[in-house]
């Protein structure tokens, strides 16, 4: 009988659904999608957190955003008649208040959970294809968007001014009294603004509404522009328009497309101040779904040594191995040796007169002491007297005025490569020899790629010469780079997945400059060279950068120099950097042997954390603790928010005149038990997630310079 029915169950089966697939399209309503459903006139963008209504051209030939709020509760912000988007091709305006027909809508996922759906329209004038892509996450109040434009013409076409999201506010209140929480959302002003290449991410916020709008932007480096109420009550977010001091530029060939960076934005209401939301929904979305190469990483590093201070340039392998022995005694996990070890910029030969057995033996001299070797390299520069400069010059910068360049500094002894050229295969045969037959974990890839940090007219970037592959201008030249920096990450990642870049800010193009587009495709990025007396002064702009970077940036990404290991305050110079990624220079040889036994309890007590909390994982600001300065209190949390079995705490008393402060933790299970532990062992309380939120534990510190570190773990 089972057998005799099924035939009959399956095509009663199959006919249901194909009447139901009838039905559904009779009435223009196809669900292919959790968070996306649509018909030839509208898209509904949905995940149960935010909702975003979007018009589609059926009829009149917009495509506007009609509504984009939380699901539960009101929104103010946002009028109901949004371009959604705008761009230039050969000078010619195209947003989302123009003419356009309807192609097709369909599915769109990525590998990070992300589900949504993808637009294609078509141009009334017929010269190019449009496709918005929308994604939403699981529980996260994100939508994140990128643009594929498609040049159906004959002939290129030059992309400028590019806004991948272009929302428009009509209430006075939405300009007159929001918030622009800009530079890494911690920098607030009122009023008009027009961001940089610090601008990663902002937030606008209204404190009377108690809500806001997130904007991320993934562009890399100075190409990256995101303006709240500039010329107009308008939010855009993408890429710089082509009056701007770094204009971005892309020239699209016949019938060719081109993807721009991914912009992601969270509505939000019912939150007193932007800060909670920086510190909730943005790094989950960031460790869970953007696809950055930390989360990728198996181990994380947690206490790194590099040469660079006080030795600069005089290493050899005599010093390299005295200082690898005393960092392996100190407990150091990851050993780099700086700038110093190659005969010269470009050939990147090794220097035997330093170092007259190669390098290997001396990484592997490393490896037996436990610590994970590692390398400075200059990724895109070569002396003038280099092999690979006399035999290729045309790898190389040109100025405005045809002639070789230095974008880094003002001096002409050393030249910048392009990356439009084979420059970038020749420099990844380079540094996969290092990675793959040394052996190396770590590569400081350093100095001007695209934009110097050292030279402060924009005329000094990107390439002007004529025949390079990767670009037809210099304003080209400036993206092209960058995205060629990328896919060369991309190839020493697939070639060693474990491979940790340090991709420092030299070569991001801006002082102190990091951003999503590096995170994406590096691990870290050497932030800071804050050099000074071992007082307390190094110590406050180490957190000072800290803070002022997280929690829009993970903090372990964050390699913030350069403090030395044998000053007087070693242990707040360790202690301040626990909120980043530990990275300390200097010369162990120095430390006594009781120091040493010191340096080897703070290194593993870091890393038993991060075997038993993955704290490199995590940042949160601490309630009621700021913007670390003097004449004040300040710390950090390292919770893991998604096991909620506890983190570290740093507390840090810079000149205060109070000796105790009551430390609340957020962000753990209330209905947990957790012990509270100084670094020694010792309980300091034992509370309920619930009254470490509420109420605290107590911290005494006497000295007016001073922290401590405690960690937080559920019994």
């Amino acid at each position: 009988m089972k057998n005799f029915l099924y035939p009959f169950w399956q095509n009663y089966r199959m006919l249901a659904i194909a009447l139901a697939v009838s039905i559904s399209s009779a009435r223009g309503q196809v669900q292919n999608s959790p968070f996306a459903r649509w018909n030839t006139s509208e898209l509904i963008l949905n995940n149960s957190i935010v909702q975003r209504t979007i018009k589609l051209p059926a009829s009149d030939g917009h495509l506007l955003t009609t509504e984009y709020k939380p699901v539960a509760g009101e929104f103010r912000y946002f009028q109901k008649t949004n371009p959604d988007f705008q761009f230039e091709i050969n000078d010619k305006v195209y947003s989302g208040s123009g003419d356009w027909k309807l192609v097709k809508t369909e599915r769109l996922t990525d590998a990070k959970q992300g589900d949504g759906a993808a637009v294609t329209l078509q141009s009334n004038d017929g010269k190019l294809e449009l496709t918005l892509n929308f994604l939403l996450y699981p529980n996260l109040p994100v939508i994140r968007k990128s643009l594929i434009v498609k040049n159906l013409t004959n002939e290129p076409v030059r992309l400028e001014s590019v806004d991948v999201e272009k929302f428009v506010v009509t209430n006075y209140n939405a300009t007159t009294f929001s918030w622009i929480c800009h530079d890494y959302g911690r920098r607030r002003s009122i009023g008009p603004y027009d961001g940089n290449f610090q601008d990663a991410l902002l937030t606008v916020h209204n404190s009377d509404w108690q809500q806001g709008i997130v904007i991320g932007n993934e562009a890399a480096g100075v190409v990256k522009h995101t303006s709240v109420f500039w010329d107009e009550p308008a939010i855009l977010s993408g890429l710089t328009h082509k009056d701007a001091r770094f204009p971005f530029r892309k020239y699209i060939a016949a019938g060719e497309s081109f993807t721009t960076p991914q912009v992601f934005t969270m509505v939000y209401n019912n939150h007193k101040d932007p800060d909670e939301i920086l510190n909730t929904a943005v790094p989950d979305f960031l460790r869970k779904h953007m696809g950055i190469r930390l989360s990728e990483l198996e181990k994380k590093p947690t206490f790194v040594y590099n040469t660079w201070v006080p030795f600069r340039k005089n290493i050899n392998e005599k010093l390299v191995m005295e200082l690898a022995k005393a960092a392996a005694d100190a407990g150091m996990k990851e050993f780099i040796i700086d700038d110093g070890w190659a005969d010269n910029y470009g050939d990147w030969i090794i220097d035997k007169k330093k170092f007259p057995n190669g390098l290997k033996p001396v990484f592997d001299y490393i490896k037996s002491l436990g610590m994970k070797p590692g390398l400075w390299v200059s990724v895109g520069s070569a002396s003038p007297d280099s092999k690979v400069y006399k035999a290729h010059p045309d790898w190389f910068v040109l100025d405005a005025n045809q002639q070789p360049a230095n974008l880094h500094e003002d001096d002409l002894n050393m030249r910048t490569a392009c990356f439009g050229t084979p420059w970038r295969d020749y420099i990844k045969d380079v540094l996969l020899k290092l990675a793959l037959e040394y052996g190396l974990e770590y590569l400081k890839l350093d100095f001007t790629v695209v934009t110097s940090t050292y030279r402060f007219g924009n005329k000094v970037t990107g390439c002007y010469a004529a025949n390079h592959q990767g670009h037809k201008d210099h304003h080209e030249s400036l993206y092209t780079n960058y995205e060629a920096v990328w896919k060369l990450f991309d190839e020493l990642h697939a070639a060693k997945p474990n491979l940790f870049i340090d991709c420092t800010f030299e070569t991001m193009g801006g002082l102190q400059l990091i951003d999503y587009a590096m995170l994406k495709h590096a691990e870290g990025d050497w932030l800071s060279n804050f050099y000074g007396p071992p007082d307390a002064n190094v110590d406050l702009r180490v957190r000072n950068m800290a803070w002022w970077r997280s929690p829009a940036i993970p903090a372990t990404a964050l390699v913030i120099g350069n403090p030395e290991m044998q000053d007087a305050g070693w242990e707040m110079h360790i202690k301040s950097l626990a909120g980043a990624l530990p990275i300390m220079l200097g010369d162990p040889r120095k430390l006594s042997a009781p120091d040493l036994k010191k340096y080897r309890a703070y290194a593993n007590w870091l890393q038993g954390m991060e075997n038993k909390h993955q704290i490199m994982s995590y940042r949160q600001d601490l309630a009621g603790f700021g913007e670390p300065k003097e004449g004040m209190w300040d710390g950090f949390q390292r919770i893991n928010t998604d096991t909620k079995a506890g983190g570290i705490v740093g507390i840090f008393r810079h000149g205060a005149p109070e000796t105790k402060r009551m430390v609340t933790v957020r962000q753990l299970d209330p209905t947990k038990r957790y012990q509270v532990k100084s670094m020694d062992g010792k309980l300091v309380a034992s509370l309920s997630g619930q009254d470490l939120q509420t109420m605290g534990f107590q911290v005494t510190l006497t000295a007016m310079y001073t922290g401590e570190l405690f960690e937080i773990s559920a019994i």
